[in-house]
């Protein structure tokens, strides 16, 4: 089994599909409700015309962080190490939820080795007024969620696909068991650039947003992709925090699509 080894941790990863020196490389990076397995729509659909890697974070899966590690600060620095590991210079990175703090960070440290950014249901912890704002607004009626229902997962795939519904909690249960209090706390450690950060962007940027997302409200996507020059979003109806998984057609549709486009 390929380990790559960073600091404090043995970060586990797979790569399918082509190779990295004879295809154009996506990287997958996983939610807090996920692991590598999570891409199971993706990696069949795209291995054909790219190599896919895909990954455990640290803590995540068959990822192992010794104790005392840094955590959710160490999450850019793993990635590199993992590109590095597979012999990757230059990748698409794609990224869900809590997958968008590791991606963003890296972009935004090593910019020369991302082609393009892709961040589903995630702002990547970029952080200002106008963002606290807007989740205050959004989150001023809380959700009505029935119990037992995964909140990545959501309600609608829970009434409409419920075996889809229960192979996202089978995935999460490889996870070890965290409380919200220690995921917020991971996701601090991460970081949380400014939006005067992000700006600073320069490659194709695409945010897909799950139209009823109770997790991160697609108006505080909108609001960092405003900020990024010719970023692009859109937004997935009857979706929630988990589109890639939820709407995958339509998810991989949009991806072929900014691929095609930005070539």
């Amino acid at each position: 089994m390929p380990y790559a080894h960073a600091r404090d941790a043995d970060l586990y990863y797979e790569v399918h599909g082509r190779t990295p020196s004879d295809a154009p490389v996506l990287v997958f990076a996983h939610g807090a409700g996920g692991n590598r397995l999570s891409w199971w729509q993706q990696v069949p659909h795209f291995r054909d015309r790219y190599c896919c890697l895909v990954f455990d974070h640290r803590g995540f899966g068959q990822s192992h962080e010794r104790p005392g590690g840094p955590g959710g600060a160490a999450f850019a620095d793993d990635l590199r190490a993992l590109l590095d590991a597979a012999g990757v210079t230059r990748a698409t990175l794609i990224a869900q939820s809590m997958g968008g703090w590791t991606s963003l960070a890296f972009a935004l440290r090593w910019p020369e080795r991302v082609e393009r950014l892709v961040m589903c249901d995630t702002h990547g912890g970029g952080a200002s007024d106008e963002i606290n704002a807007a989740w205050a607004a959004a989150l001023r009626t809380p959700p009505d969620l029935p119990p037992g229902i995964h909140p990545a997962a959501g309600a609608r795939m829970a009434r409409e696909q419920p075996d889809l519904a229960f192979l996202y909690a089978e995935i999460d249960g490889l996870n070890p068991p965290r409380t919200r209090e220690e995921l917020v706390a991971l996701l601090r450690a991460a970081g949380a650039p400014s939006l005067d950060d992000v700006a600073r962007l320069a490659m194709p940027v695409l945010f897909i947003a799950g139209e009823e997302d109770i997790v991160i409200p697609p108006g505080v996507l909108e609001i960092v992709a405003g900020r990024i020059p010719g970023a692009r979003l859109v937004r997935v109806p009857e979706a929630g925090h988990s589109v890639y998984f939820e709407r995958a057609a339509a998810f991989n549709a949009i991806l072929d699509e900014f691929f095609s486009t930005t070539m």
